[in-house]
């Protein structure tokens, strides 16, 4: 770990927004799933969610850019548990559907705690997570076709979400508690150390202003393989 690495790192943990996030609702094409990952890595998103019929997750690293290893992924087993889970949180849900009742996905207010539901890529957000939503919002289309690719609509949404937040200077202070960003810059910096960490339960030293380990007296140091 060198000091500009440890910089780097720092640098994009000051601006990762933990009440702006995505929900992937069974998104199972890899590129598209990697897609909306790359995308929600360059707003800032700091965890995404998802629903996957296999419970698994269809990342392809070559379409996320590495994107997968910054981002956290939290899967859950239904979209209803999802979106419980969001709202005790205190997220707006907003499922991305072309409706009657949506509204211009620009008329949300991206300031406040958001999440935005993506809908599989032949029938889209399910009536069952629609109807637990807070709106529904769409992206206005004047040509032909009447939608955009999931990993594009999400693309547009999210950066009007980026831009809303950026004109209020949300980027300008760090969004994370103490604790949550020591977490990830540790893991971020050293994940295979944190591995063997998390399997002992153990918890995560602090580093230096260098980034070096500080551990604590009469703990044997791990390295890194």
């Amino acid at each position: 770990m060198t000091r500009q690495r440890l910089l780097r790192l720092k640098s994009v943990l000051d601006r990762r927004q933990p009440d702006l996030t995505v929900l992937m609702e069974n998104v199972h094409k890899p590129h598209n799933f990697s897609a909306i990952l790359r995308t929600a890595d360059a707003v800032g998103i700091f965890e995404a969610h998802a629903v996957h019929p296999t419970g698994g997750v269809p990342t392809h690293h070559d379409t996320a850019g590495g994107a997968a290893k910054w981002v956290y992924l939290r899967v859950h087993p239904t979209v209803e548990a999802a979106i419980a889970h969001l709202k005790a949180r205190g997220f707006s849900v907003y499922a991305t559907r072309l409706s009657p009742s949506a509204i211009d996905y620009r008329e949300v207010d991206y300031q406040k705690p958001t999440a935005v539901i993506m809908g599989s890529e032949k029938w889209g957000v399910s009536e069952e997570a629609a109807g637990l939503a807070d709106a529904e919002i769409v992206i206005p289309m004047v040509g032909m076709v009447q939608s955009l690719n999931v990993s594009v609509a999400a693309a547009v949404i999210l950066f009007e979400a980026q831009r809303q937040r950026m004109r209020a200077g949300r980027y300008d202070r760090v969004q994370l508690d103490a604790e949550t960003y020591h977490r990830a810059l540790f893991e971020w910096a050293y994940p295979e150390i944190a591995r063997e960490l998390r399997e002992k339960g153990l918890p995560y030293p602090p580093l230096d202003d260098d980034g070096g380990i500080v551990w604590p007296e009469g703990a044997l140091p791990w390295t890194s393989s």
